[in-house]
């Protein structure tokens, strides 16, 4: 899948005194948020995340950015600032800082220290610059002001990025949570105070557009939790996100208001939950938190397994146990519970492995049959309020799905935007900030990057192609020997198959088929082997695609004796 926009032109140079915006990941999918402003001849990016693979590309482990607008001016960025520790904004921080070490990372305390983890894994130093919501701060041609947001993971922000060209406030992902776990809301006065001042474009979260009303405080989750710790008879799994502190927190609670010892499960839960508490994000009462190593010391009624694996990956820990390939088991009277929102496309993963726990028994509970989760990011109603606040004179809805982003453009237009100041891009579309006005002007490359086991950008969609026709079709083999003097068949042909429903016998049939092509290439003179290969290609090919209703993978291998 590609994102080139061929009916866009490459853009022009940018204009005397304006501001260049070009999204590189985010917009047309939940994930890959990467932004880059350009302005002043010099570079800014705020985030740079990564997207999980779907179905439809086996064996890929992570999708990163693309960064070959950036191929060349490595020495022009002046920072990357992250406005939170989401892996689908920082993710690829690693991959980014391959090319250039030396690229400032700037970000909150959580933040920085989730990603100075991620890269130690790496072997990775970076340059980090600690901020807080408050602080001012320049890099380059670039004024930064950075402002508290509620999301699903603490210490998020907003950053408002002033230049001689005009003022963009990015609210990276929040929400309107207006009691939260952490007693942190976004700040709408500052929000009111930048729109005070003027926010020439606006870019603003869109996964939630489409859902009316406010998204539910964090807080009616503990009360749902508490009931089902209340009625759970047996051992207790919660998946969630290895990030999401505030649930982590919440299961915390009410595991040591019923008596339950909570073991963390997952290598990255455990990394990330260990450096929340070090910070003081998290709240660990005495006593509750074991080792997974000591579950077994207590009885099951007395234990909670805190998991990755809520978006049914395959190799995390909770898919792991539906699968019988992990220490920890479960079974009947066992209680699991999916504690976070189903991302666009995992949706077959994790009813896969919903449905492989309760056949083992467990009883599950999930957003659809509870009410154990509650988004991060605002719904309509926030989305409408902070319009009204900001008063901004551009929008640009950035972070979801084409639904997500015409919505979020809707509801900007309710507000008072006007129609033609509300920009509708996707991934690679160039947008030009110039005398107050935002405007489309052109495109460049924003493809999909694979990283493939070590290799990453070295797997193409071609080659996608080719692993799932292996998977859905199946393999033919065929081979033969031929003189090389005369070119007549001395072995061969002999065809073998994987993958595919029928006995390898049923290819007898057009062996004298694969034969008589052979023959007529050599009759024609001057044969090679290439020719000879592409004749037993189409013989079989065909022959497959009427007989057994199938398209294989089909390699034909001719060898000169």
């Amino acid at each position: 899948m590609s994102h080139s926009h061929p009916e866009l032109n490459e853009p022009s140079p940018i204009p005397d005194g304006g501001l260049r915006i070009i999204p590189l990941g985010g917009l047309g999918e939940v994930g890959r948020n990467m932004t880059v402003f350009e302005h002043a001849g010099k570079i800014l990016i705020v985030d740079c995340g990564v997207l999980f693979p779907e179905d439809s590309q086996p064996g890929v482990d992570l999708i990163l950015p693309d960064f070959s607008y950036l191929e060349g001016r490595w020495d022009d960025v002046v920072g990357v600032v992250l406005t939170h520790g989401h892996e689908d904004h920082i993710g690829a921080v690693p991959y980014l800082l391959r090319h250039h070490r030396e690229i400032p990372v700037i970000g909150s305390e959580l933040t920085l220290a989730f990603i100075e983890a991620k890269l130690k894994e790496h072997r990775i130093k970076a340059v980090t610059r600690l901020v807080r919501e408050g602080q001012q701060d320049s890099l380059g041609p670039f004024d930064l002001e950075f402002v508290a947001v509620n999301h699903s993971i603490p210490d998020a922000l907003a950053v408002m990025i002033r230049t001689t060209a005009g003022s963009v406030l990015h609210t990276g992902d929040f929400k309107m949570d207006q009691l939260p776990l952490d007693g942190r809301i976004t700040d709408l006065r500052a929000f009111a105070r930048l729109g005070e001042e003027g926010v020439d474009l606006f870019l603003v979260d869109s996964t939630n557009a489409e859902v009316p009303g406010f998204t539910a405080p964090e807080r009616d989750i503990g009360k749902v939790l508490s009931n089902v710790f209340a009625e759970a008879g047996g051992q207790i799994v919660v998946a969630s996100f290895a990030s999401h502190v505030h649930r982590v927190q919440q299961v915390l609670d009410a595991a040591h208001a019923h008596g339950r010892k909570v073991a963390l499960v997952g290598r990255s839960m455990v990394r990330n939950m260990g450096i929340a508490k070090e910070l003081g994000h998290l709240d660990v009462p005495e006593g509750t938190l074991i080792d997974v190593k000591h579950i077994t010391d207590f009885p099951p009624e007395q234990t909670v397994l805190m998991a990755t694996g809520s978006q049914g990956e395959p190799m995390a820990a909770l898919s792991r146990i539906a699968n019988k390939d992990h220490r920890v088991s479960v079974g009947p009277g066992d209680t699991v519970i999916f504690a976070s929102s189903l991302i666009p496309g995992n949706e077959n993963s994790v009813f896969r492995v919903i449905n492989g726990l309760m056949r083992l028994g467990a009883k599950v509970v999930h957003q659809g049959n509870a009410k154990v989760h509650v988004s991060g990011h605002a719904s309509a109603g926030e989305l409408l309020y902070c319009y009204n606040i900001v008063r901004p004179k551009n929008v640009m809805p950035v972070h979801g799905e084409i639904r997500h982003l015409v919505a979020n453009g809707a509801l900007a237009v309710q507000t008072g935007v006007p129609a033609e100041r509300v920009v509708l891009a996707e991934d690679g579309v160039v947008v030009d900030l110039l005398e107050g006005k935002a405007r489309i002007a052109g495109a460049v490359p924003a493809g999909y990057v694979y990283v493939d086991g070590s290799s990453v950008g070295e797997i193409t969609d071609a080659e996608l192609k080719d692993r799932r026709i292996l998977g859905e079709e199946g393999f033919i083999a065929i081979f033969a020997a031929v003189d090389a003097t005369n070119g007549t068949v001395l072995t061969g042909p002999h065809i073998q198959a994987r993958g595919m429903a029928e006995d390898d016998a049923v290819f007898d049939a057009i062996l004298p088929d694969v034969t008589d092509a052979l023959n007529e290439v050599v009759a024609r003179g001057n044969a090679d082997t290439h020719q000879m290969q592409q004749a037993m290609r189409r013989v079989v090919g065909r022959w497959a695609a009427r007989k057994l209703r199938r398209s294989p993978m089909i390699i034909p291998t001719v060898v000169e004796a």
